[in-house]
């Protein structure tokens, strides 16, 4: 069988009439024939070419599915840089490999429910003048920063212990607007929890608060927009 280098690998996606060649566990299968993998792409997800060790951990279905289809070769094992990290969470990265791949996108989508939310409510009480609505907003506004520190943390992991840290633009985006949106909320707990009424009264400086709670909308929309595409790649990247 033929050995593959990474470089090799990825000249198998399907372009200019090629095969279309996965690799799992240093194994390279042939899945052409496959109707799955049309177009080179997988689920709109995984693309051929590649090394799926990591991902198919994600997959919901098992890695024999691979066994239906020819191997041709073995990758060739790259040395990777060591990550540093203690003990025991080497351990359980090794014992589950869900905290390898899921904690970000697991706890990612409270933060931005929570704090989509806050403009969602506020407008409702500006509508209705019905005040459980904007109480409900300062609430989301609590969850959202909270969930958002929890969020952040699990992002950094997933960033460094699956993409060994590299600059990317959906990373280089989400950062500082991750940061921004953190602040924008901080901001706006502190003031409501001091003027309970800021919202009661949305003229003067109390508008400043408005703006910021539809501020939430822009920046959250993009922040889920880029995390997006990084799971589900666009067609054209």
């Amino acid at each position: 069988m033929k050995t593959f280098t990474a470089e090799e690998l990825a000249e198998y996606s399907g372009r200019d009439g090629k095969p279309l060649y996965i690799a799992h566990k240093g194994r390279v299968y042939d899945v052409s024939e496959s109707k799955m993998w049309k177009g080179g792409r997988h689920m709109n997800r995984h693309n051929a070419g590649a090394d799926l060790t990591t991902d198919i951990q994600a997959a919901p279905h098992e890695t024999d599915v691979l066994e239906r289809y020819p191997q041709i070769g073995v990758l060739e094992q790259e040395k990777q840089p060591k990550r540093p990290m203690p003990g025991w969470l080497a351990w359980m990265m090794e014992a589950n490999p869900f905290f390898r791949r899921h904690p970000h996108p697991m706890t990612v989508h409270f933060p931005l429910v929570f704090l989509l939310s806050n403009p969602v409510f506020n407008l409702l009480f500006l509508i209705t003048g019905h005040r459980p609505f904007e109480t409900t907003a300062f609430h989301c506004l609590g969850g959202g920063i909270l969930f958002m520190v929890v969020a952040m943390t699990t992002g950094f992991f997933t960033w460094w212990y699956n993409y060994m840290a590299a600059m990317m633009k959906p990373v280089a985006v989400k950062i500082p607007l991750s940061l921004a949106a953190l602040a924008v909320g901080v901001v706006m707990f502190v003031w409501r929890w001091t003027s309970p009424e800021v919202m009661a009264d949305p003229a003067g400086v109390n508008v400043v608060y408005l703006v910021l709670s539809l501020s939430l909308f822009p920046m959250i929309s993009v922040i889920g927009w880029y995390g997006a595409t990084m799971t589900f790649p666009l067609e054209n990247e």
